[in-house]
């Protein structure tokens, strides 16, 4: 936990030489507290770390997990394997992992809204549609402007009824994770209104992926996965437009990623407003979970062994990161709350 800088900066020009000592993720050989893999960069991570609880991986086995969000009302967590076709869920009272969804249209990103109906982003149907309790599906959003969508990719959800989500395409450009085809529309952001009207709110992004709002909903953070590769952010002007993009963050070329190759995906908020964004695509030393503080400085970094692709807070009091990445999925209880319920 009070990992310095320059030990951590250290211990990366080593990692190639202690792959013999390669952590044991299956559980049977835990590791000693503090979790070595959860890595402060300043001392403001500090108050965030829960220092006798360990990083998990509670399932393996998928192809690309993606998407997870967590439902409070049925206390379980859902995620995407989007290569598979399938929606997963985890129930913490026993760890049991079952399929919640075949035949998912390749779908992305999940999140709730405030009645608790499950919102998903399909890239087979390049739609954001509804589960509703009855069980039928609703579609939110198919086109923009008579063009269908490029590849609905991430969801939120406003207090207002308000649906935003990003379009880059990646579910189209490839059969492995949609139907591949071509993207009619600039890569955007948008919002869909309870009314069912849908505006572009920003087009600005090369490849606009993860998104989140602010603890207070003034500020929504957006990850472009394009060049180059930052993170946004935007105030929110009466909770329906965005004013003018600044760079939050950048995560190319940080920490062991000096080819620059590496970025983020998804992006959460904590009460305090810290953004936990996943990472990946460089290897040991960048693979897993940057933490900002509201100015965008790099305060902390929790280590995986696969690229991460998304993450959410949940549990009853919200205080456990699950994070989906690449093949498993991964847990890590925090001393602080997601802003939002999932």
């Amino acid at each position: 936990m009070n990992t310095t800088r320059r030990a951590f900066l250290s211990s990366l020009s080593i990692s190639a030489a202690t792959s013999a000592f390669a952590r044991d993720w299956t559980g049977m050989n835990p590791e000693r507290y503090p979790d070595p893999d959860v890595i402060s960069l300043e001392p403001a991570f500090d108050k965030l770390v829960q220092g006798n609880a360990p990083i998990r991986r509670l399932h393996t086995g998928m192809l690309w997990a993606e998407g997870p969000a967590w439902n409070g009302a049925g206390n379980y967590l859902v995620w995407s394997d989007i290569p598979n076709n399938a929606q997963m869920r985890y129930l913490p009272e026993d760890g049991h992992v079952s399929t919640l969804r075949n035949n998912a249209n390749n779908s992305n990103g999940n999140t709730f809204d405030f009645q608790g109906r499950q919102i998903s982003c399909e890239h087979a149907t390049r739609k954001v549609v509804r589960y509703e309790l009855d069980g039928k599906v609703t579609v939110l959003a198919s086109e923009f402007e008579g063009k269908p969508f490029n590849a609905p990719n991430d969801a939120v959800v406003h207090p207002d009824g308000g649906v935003w989500f990003t379009d880059p395409g990646y579910g189209s450009m490839m059969d492995y994770e949609g139907n591949k085809g071509e993207l009619l529309l600039k890569e955007a952001v948008y919002r869909i209104d309870p009314s069912g009207k849908i505006e572009k709110v920003t087009d600005e992004l090369t490849k606009p992926n993860g998104l989140c709002f602010s603890p207070d909903y003034k500020k929504l953070y957006v990850v472009d996965t394009g060049e180059p590769k930052n993170i946004l952010t935007y105030d929110v002007v009466d909770s329906v437009k965005l004013g003018k993009g600044k760079v939050f963050a950048v995560n190319k070329g940080a920490l062991s990623d000096q080819k620059g190759k590496g970025g983020s995906d998804g992006v959460r908020c904590d009460l305090d407003g810290n953004v936990w964004a996943s990472a990946g695509w460089v290897g040991d030393g960048f693979d897993g979970v940057h933490v900002f503080s509201p100015e965008g400085k790099r305060i902390g970094f929790i280590k995986l062994p696969e690229t991460a692709s998304n993450l959410c807070f949940g549990g009853p009091k919200r205080n456990r990161l699950f994070i989906t990445a690449s093949q498993s999925l991964f847990s890590l209880y925090v001393n602080t709350r997601g802003a939002h319920f999932c």
